[in-house]
Formats: C-alpha cells, sequence, structure tokens
C-alpha cells in the first residue's frame, strides 16, 4: 500500500511538473536539424525526434500528442510573428503589412526547410485548416484593424466590405510570392499595391 500511494504521489508530481522551455526548445531544434539533414517530413518519428534531441520519448509526448501537434509549433517557430503596426497612417501601416508578406514570399524562396514545411501543410487539409486558424487568421485580423481604422477616420470608404478589401491588398502579393515563384518581389512592391488598391478605396469625392 505504502509503495502504491509513493508511486501515485511520484506520478502526481510529474504531471503537474511546469514543462521545460528548455526541453521543448531541444525537441524543436531536433526536428529542424533532422530535416535539414535531408529526413523527409513523412519519415520523420516521434521516437527519432526523441533520440535526436537526447530526451525520452514520453517527454515528447508530454508536451505534444502526435507529430502534426509538434509540426505545428516547428511551423510557427519559422513563422514571423505578427507585429502590432505603428497606427500613425493608414496607408504606411498597410505598407508595413504588405512588405512582411514580401520579405516572407522571399525567405521561403531561399529557405528549402520552410518549403518543405509549407509543402507538407498543404497536403494536409486538418493541418493546413489548424496553422490557418492559429497563425494566418491573427495576420487576417490585423490587417482588418487597419482597414476598419481607417474606415472610421475616413481615409477608405466604408461601403467596402473589409474581409474583401483585405483580399485586394494581399492578394498580388500572395500571388506572386506563392503561386507565381518565378515573378519578382522587389522592393517598392509593397508601396505599388497599396497606393494602387486605395486608390480605388478612398471616399469619392
Amino acid at each position: 500500500m505504502t509503495g502504491t500511494g509513493a508511486e501515485a504521489g511520484a506520478a502526481r508530481t510529474v504531471r503537474g511538473r511546469p514543462r521545460s522551455a528548455a526541453a521543448d526548445r531541444a525537441i524543436i531544434e531536433a526536428v529542424l536539424r533532422l530535416l535539414e539533414r535531408g529526413v523527409g517530413v513523412d519519415a520523420l518519428s516521434m521516437e527519432g525526434i526523441a533520440r535526436e534531441a537526447g530526451v525520452g520519448k514520453a517527454t515528447v509526448y508530454r508536451r505534444w500528442p502526435g507529430k502534426d501537434a509538434l509540426l505545428l509549433d516547428v511551423m510557427r517557430t519559422l513563422d514571423e510573428p505578427p507585429a502590432e503596426v505603428r497606427g500613425e497612417s493608414v496607408r504606411d501601416d498597410l505598407v508595413e503589412f504588405l512588405e512582411r508578406l514580401r520579405r516572407r514570399g522571399l525567405a521561403k524562396r531561399d529557405s528549402a526547410l520552410l518549403r518543405t514545411m509549407m509543402s507538407h501543410f498543404h497536403s494536409r487539409p486538418r493541418l493546413w485548416q489548424e496553422y490557418h486558424d492559429t497563425v494566418i487568421s491573427a495576420r487576417r485580423e490585423l490587417l482588418h484593424t487597419v482597414l476598419r481604422r481607417g474606415m472610421a477616420e475616413g481615409e477608405i470608404r466604408t461601403d467596402l466590405d473589409v474581409e474583401l478589401l483585405g483580399d485586394l491588398f494581399v492578394g498580388p502579393m500572395l500571388s506572386r510570392a506563392l503561386l507565381h515563384e518565378w515573378r519578382e518581389l522587389p522592393e517598392g512592391l509593397a508601396e505599388q499595391i497599396v497606393d494602387g488598391v486605395l486608390d480605388g478605396a478612398r471616399p469619392r469625392p
């Protein structure tokens, strides 16, 4: 009885122990190293990741229930987190937003690792949906906040649908960055897109 109670208490202690940020990082870096060595995403296993990270398999599973959940966090580490815009000028905020997308597109073209991860996510609708809901949606909401502010301040027509207007701003950049990767992403492209769309979105005299 005593031994059983002690074991149960030890188990509760382990379950209640705070997650180690160092272990989290070691596991994520292990995934990145394996991918950089040419291990395919489909060939990754939780056991192999644990060995590479120098931790037990149980340590990995305590943090992520499966490989897709782990890959989602790996993808987040490769992603530039959405940053608050300065809020001084709607035009400048929109340019800054699109410039981040331009740099993201250039990074994807330069990074075989990022291309591999994006391809894997696109091939798994449920994983892509979760990535969209947790990462992309935050960026979209930031863009929509800027557009709503523009409407409130009289810089953008209020009869326009915010979501559709957001697509008009980001569509050309995403098309070049993701769908037509042979197209250039030159400096100044963000300004060109923003000024072109704003010309049609400004209040009519």
